[in-house]
Order: C-alpha cells, then structure tokens, then sequence
C-alpha cells in the first residue's frame, strides 16, 4: 500500500468516527449524453416483437447510392436524417430519394450538422456545440425548413449531430415540438466499422430495436454490411418500420463499447 493509499483510509477512517460521509462525485447536470431507445409496445404484443426501426444519418459527405439501392431492392423502409448541408451538396441523392418516399421518411439533423450542446468552447467528439440558444434553434428550424421545401413534407423528429444533447439543448428541441430520436443499436459507429463487425452488430438486433447506420460514407464498409445484416433480419421474419409509423420510449443505454 503507498503512501496515497494509507493517507486515504486514514482519512476515511477518521470521518466515520466523526460521522462524517464522503458523497460520491457527480456528474455536470450539463454533460452530454446519448438518448438511446426502443419502439414503444403497441397494443398486440406479437406486432411489438417484430418491428424493427432502420434509421440512417446523412450528416454531410456523399450520398450512398448501393446502400439506398439496396433498400429500394429488397423494399426496407427507412427513417433518414438528413442535414440542409447534405441536401445542398447532393442533388442526386435527393432526386433518388423523393422517387421512394413511399419507402423512406426523411427527419431533421440540423442545417449544419452541429452537436446540441451550447455553451462557447463546448465541443462533442472534437466538433463544436452551440454558443447559445438562438444558434441552436437555428440549426433545428432551418435544418427542417430545408426538408419541407425540398420534400414537400415538415420533418417531426430531430437526431443532432453526434448524437449527443445536453439539458438545456434536449429541453429546447422538445419545446420546439420535435421528438428526438435516440437508438438502440450502433450499427456502423459513424460509418467507420468493417462490413463484418456491421453485419455482427445487427446479429444482435430483436424486435423494438432501433438502428442508427450512416448513408453519407461511400467509401466505408456501411452499404455492405447492412445488405448483410439486414437481409438476414428479413429472413428472421422482422419487419421494418419507419419511426412516423411508431412511438419510442427512452431506455438505459446499451452496454459500454456499443454507442456511437
């Protein structure tokens, strides 16, 4: 035992004879955190069981056009979060995406893909958050005004950039009327896995499960691994949903290593 050590439980053994309790250190009431989800149980449980929601990020970057073929092909609907960012630097992307809005629902995530953090200087996975509240209910409206007047349709569900909000940010968004979308299942931790360690993710995908993928990455391993995974989920008779077909309920998040 060192020095440190002894100092420590002689301390600690003092302040039990005096009555004394040390309270474990708590968290910042505005760290950020991940909202992670499940679809809410319907009224017929066995429906419950088999639903599975697919939900893919465009941030900025390219669009994806084998993984959105591969939807089209095997009929997988989709929830797509989209920024106006994403939207401006891809007119293909859109054109493929308005001829199958029958399949796919297109949300809000923001107009420049900035994290829902505010406060100068604060930054989530080295990407800087917002400065104040009028920054963040700008990147919120505009990213979802820039959706209605490309789609033709007001987005009602908001996933930030990173995917991580502080209390003050998620407070906001929801005074705004948006639903925020968290996940259950990391398929791709941000388009940066290998086909295989995807396709081993979504072995582990049960019915009420929500998937986060990404569709902005061409170069990545995302359009193999899901065509992987997911066409093994169809062949285990789960059905995908879209979330403006659902509810979600919050839930603890997802073992150590599996997030974002």
């Amino acid at each position: 035992m060192t020095l440190s050590r002894y100092a420590a439980l002689a301390m600690s053994l003092a302040a039990m004879s005096a009555g004394i309790t040390f309270a474990a250190p708590q968290a910042r009431a505005d760290t950020p955190v991940e909202i992670h989800d499940r679809i809410a149980p319907s009224k017929t449980s066995v429906e419950t069981d088999r639903r599975v929601a697919l939900t893919l990020d465009a941030c900025s970057g390219k669009f994806d056009a084998d993984l959105i073929a591969f939807l089209v092909q095997r009929r997988i609907p989709a929830t797509i979060f989209v920024t106006k960012k994403w939207i401006d630097a891809n007119a293909y992307g859109v054109s493929v995406l308005k001829k199958n809005l029958d399949l796919f629902d297109i949300e809000d995530h923001g107009e420049n893909h900035i994290p829902a953090v505010i406060g100068a200087g604060r930054k989530v996975y080295g990407i800087p958050g917002e400065p104040d509240v009028l920054h963040l209910r700008r990147e919120v409206s505009e990213g979802a005004r820039a959706i209605e007047a490309t789609f033709g349709a007001a987005p009602h569900w908001y996933r930030g950039a990173t995917a991580e909000y502080d209390q003050q940010a998620s407070d906001e968004i929801r005074a705004m009327h948006f639903k925020i979308a968290g996940f259950s299942v990391n398929a791709d931790a941000g388009a940066t896995l290998p086909r295989a360690a995807i396709a081993r993710r979504l072995q582990g995908v049960k019915g009420g499960d929500v998937i986060i993928a990404h569709m902005n990455k061409p170069a990545g391993d995302s359009a193999e691994g899901l065509a992987i995974g997911l066409a093994d989920l169809q062949r285990r008779g789960l059905e995908f949903v879209r979330l403006d077909q659902v509810d979600l309920q919050e839930i603890a998040p997802p073992s150590r290593g599996m997030s974002r």
